[in-house]
This record gives C-alpha cells, sequence and structure tokens, in this order.
C-alpha cells in the first residue's frame, strides 16, 4: 500500500486544474439536458431576472440552463482568483463552491459585475491588491439581486435601469470590506459566513431606502420539484467521484481523517491547509453525501437553492466544516419542525437546516448539545429576519446565523462561568459543616477558559 502523500506533493496548478474540471463538468452536464439553443435562451432569462429568494433558475428555466450558468460564473470566478495569484486554501474551495450552489438561484454576470468592481475600486483607494478582498467580492455577490431588481424590477428604461443598478452595485462593492471586518467581532467568529451577515445588514438599508420612496420588494417564491429521481443520483455521484479523488491523493487509505474531526475551538481550521487536499475531498464527499440523505430522508425536494445549500456545505468542508460539527446543527433545526408547526420538509426549513451550519463553529468549540440549541433557534429567528432584506440578500441564513451567535455566546460563556465558579468554590467547602463558616477572604472567580478569538 502506497504511504500517505504529503500534502505539498499536490501542487497548486494542479488544484486549479481540478476547479476548471469541476466548473467545465457544471456546464457540460446543462448540454445533456437541453440543446446550445436552449440552454442560450435560458441564459437570458436568468439574466433578466430579479433573482431575490427564492428564484429557483431550474423552475424558471430548465435544469440545463441553471446548471450552465453555475459552471459558467464559477469558472469566471476561478480565473479571476487564479490571476491575483492566491494562495490555494479551504476558504478558496469554499468560495468557488458556494458561487456555483447560489448560481442556482441568485447569482449570475450581470449582477455580479458591479460588486466585484466595487471591491477593487474598495483595495485600489486603500493602495493594497486586490487579492486581499477577492473572496469578499465574491462572496459580496450575494446581493446580486440589488444590482438586477433596479436593473428590470422598477419598470425603468433599460439604459436608466443599467445605470443605476451598476452605480449602486459598485457602492455596494465599496463598504462591503470595512464593513464585513467590523462585523466579524459581532458574532466573534462563530459565524461562517460573516459576508452574509454583512450582506444583510447592507440589504437590509437598502430595503428601507426604496420603502421610503414607495417602492415595495415583495417576497418571492418560484421553486421546482420532482427531479429528485435525476439530481439524487448526481450528487451522490458526484461526492463518489470526490471521495475516489481524495482517497488516491491521501495514500490510497482513509489513515488520518479522524483527526479532521478532531479540531475545537473558535480558531480558524482551514482543514485544507492543515490536514492536506487528500483528506479535504474525503471530508467534502462525506459532508456533501450527509446532507444530501437529509434532504431525501425528511422527505424533502432537490431544487436549485436546496442543491446550492448542499454544494455550500461541500464547499466549507474544505475550510471549518465536518460531520461532527454539522449534524447538531441538522439535529437542532429538525427538532424545531417537530415541537412546532414548521413542515420538515418545506425548501425555507431545509435551508435552513443545510445553510443553518453556518453556526458549526458553536457545536465546535462548546459541544453538540450547545449546537442542537443553536440550531433550534436558528430555525426560530431565520423564518422571521428575510422581511427585512426582502430577499435582496440572498445568504439569508448568513444574516441569521450572526444574530443567533451573537445572542447565544454571550450566554453560553456566563453559565460556563458560572458553572466553573461553582465547581472551584465546591472542594473548599466542608461535607458537614457544624456551624456557619465566616470569611474575610473574597473569592477570586477564574473566568471560563476560552481561547482567542
Amino acid at each position: 500500500m502506497k504511504k500517505n502523500l504529503p500534502i505539498n506533493t499536490v501542487s497548486d496548478q494542479t488544484k486549479y486544474l481540478l476547479l476548471l474540471t469541476f466548473s467545465f463538468f457544471m456546464m457540460g452536464i446543462g448540454f445533456l439536458f437541453q440543446s446550445p439553443r436552449e440552454i442560450y435562451e435560458g441564459m437570458r432569462v436568468i439574466m433578466s431576472l430579479s433573482g431575490r429568494l427564492l428564484t429557483d433558475y431550474i423552475e424558471v428555466t430548465s435544469i440545463g440552463a441553471a446548471f450552465f450558468n453555475g459552471g459558467l460564473l464559477t469558472l469566471l470566478s476561478i480565473l479571476l482568483i487564479r490571476s491575483q495569484k492566491v494562495e490555494f486554501s479551504g476558504s478558496v474551495i469554499a468560495t468557488i463552491f458556494t458561487i456555483f450552489g447560489f448560481s442556482l438561484f441568485g447569482k449570475n454576470i450581470f449582477n455580479s459585475i458591479p460588486i466585484t468592481l466595487g471591491v477593487y475600486l474598495y483595495a485600489k483607494l486603500e493602495r493594497r491588491p486586490f487579492s486581499d478582498f477577492i473572496l469578499v467580492s465574491l462572496f459580496g455577490t450575494s446581493l446580486g439581486p440589488v444590482v438586477s431588481h433596479l436593473a428590470f424590477g422598477l419598470d425603468l428604461p433599460s439604459i436608466q435601469g443599467f445605470f443605476i443598478s451598476y452605480i449602486v452595485g459598485i457602492l455596494i462593492g465599496l463598504i462591503l470590506p470595512p464593513l464585513s471586518k467590523h462585523y466579524v467581532n459581532y458574532h466573534q467568529g462563530f459565524s461562517l459566513y460573516n459576508v452574509g451577515f454583512t450582506s444583510g445588514i447592507v440589504g437590509m438599508l437598502i430595503v428601507a431606502l426604496l420603502n421610503m420612496f414607495g417602492i415595495e420588494v415583495e417576497a418571492v417564491s418560484i421553486l421546482s420539484g420532482g427531479n429528485n429521481h435525476i439530481l439524487a443520483p448526481f450528487i451522490f455521484g458526484f461526492c463518489f467521484i470526490l471521495f475516489g479523488l481524495g482517497f488516491y491523493y491521501n495514500g490510497m487509505t482513509l489513515k488520518g481523517y479522524r483527526k479532521v474531526l478532531e479540531y475545537s475551538g473558535n480558531q480558524v481550521n482551514d482543514i485544507m491547509l492543515l490536514e492536506g487536499f487528500g483528506k479535504t475531498l474525503i471530508n467534502m464527499a462525506f459532508q456533501g453525501a450527509l446532507a444530501t440523505l437529509y434532504v431525501l430522508l425528511v422527505g424533502g425536494e432537490l431544487n436549485g437553492p436546496v442543491i446550492g445549500g448542499i454544494f455550500t456545505i461541500i464547499g466549507f468542508s474544505a475550510f471549518r466544516k465536518h460531520p461532527r460539527n454539522c449534524i447538531p446543527i441538522f439535529i437542532g433545526v429538525y427538532l424545531a419542525t417537530r415541537l412546532t408547526i414548521l413542515d420538515t420538509n418545506s425548501t425555507n426549513v431545509l435551508l435552513a437546516a443545510l445553510f443553518g451550519t453556518t453556526l458549526a463553529p458553536i457545536s465546535e468549540h462548546y459541544g453538540s448539545i450547545y449546537g442542537i440549541i443553536a440550531g433550534f433557534f436558528h430555525m426560530s429567528l431565520v423564518a422571521n429576519v428575510g422581511f427585512l432584506h426582502s430577499g435582496l440578500n440572498l445568504y439569508n441564513n448568513g444574516f441569521s446565523g450572526g444574530f443567533v451567535a451573537a445572542i447565544l455566546i454571550p450566554i453560553y460563556d456566563a453559565f460556563l462561568n458560572i458553572f466553573q465558579i461553582q465547581k472551584q468554590l465546591k472542594p473548599t467547602l466542608p461535607k458537614a459543616p457544624t456551624q456557619p463558616i465566616a470569611t474575610t477572604q473574597p473569592i477570586t472567580p477564574h473566568p471560563y477558559p476560552t481561547e482567542s478569538k
């Protein structure tokens, strides 16, 4: 049997080549379902939609056009990252797979360009390399529906709509980097989708401004169904390919994978950089299969948004997520639906479970029980915050997750600190005191030890 390959034996060039293969593969999937002409017409429709939550491109066009759009936007994102000579890492993989997932129900080239330009302009004004902000620019395309809605949703003349939407998109890109840097302190890094939280704040402000001018942004729910027999084998097959590649690059063995499950604390655990390419791909495969299995077991539909959630989990499994810290979130969301009036297999609930794994660092740092509680409260909050940005922020669960983390972390720390104090006090008390003990020395509490944020 081969020995484990050192993590540096897989070059960045090979890794980027595999990502490029992924993007071409997804575009190629499109041609299995529709002709080039049909895909072209579908892409025209996608470009002219507002893309607000929830607009499933599979339903409004076809599986072919939706996957082609995802593959194309993924390809352009990879080329942009590569052009800036960004070091290959788990965060790069997370970005690329998230881009693909959301290109099935909200993102497209038209509404992504101005936000990326805005972040690029910010980098120039800061006199820093664009590579420092490139991942923020790509995640920031979560506000792409703002651009599309201003261009096509207000019945403005084409040129006027284009001009206004792109100016606003560039301004969004200008403010995202400083805001995202600031808001990470709000949830202390316990929500992985920090740009999603930031985008929710910006989207909330934009909706408020539109309402002031008498412009209402209505909720959208356009979802496909009946495609599980096609999409489930596709996703499981893709996960099998990931597993095969990971098994190969890990020296034809699963050795060392257990270490991936043992990371704890709130430090940035970039699995790709810490454990190598092979174990990362194995973890991505397990996570993708687990997420898909959850959807099918509860009777859910594999539509554009749900597949987007699955691929986002797959991507972030190169950066921070693994079964041990994600399963408690699934359980928490599931319990919330079983104990309340919520429908377990509705798309919104499934998205809460899938994207709710943004709170995986909570179960990783505090333990599974605390992760279950976080999942439970995430389900309650995410169902009630979407109206604040009216679907103009695609990362609604990232928005909710930031609030959940900000609420729960101080509470967890406070009660664990109290528990630690009581634990320290207990040995100092006599087992059977015969009379009250007077003490003049104050007892200095020792805070619950948490790792540096």
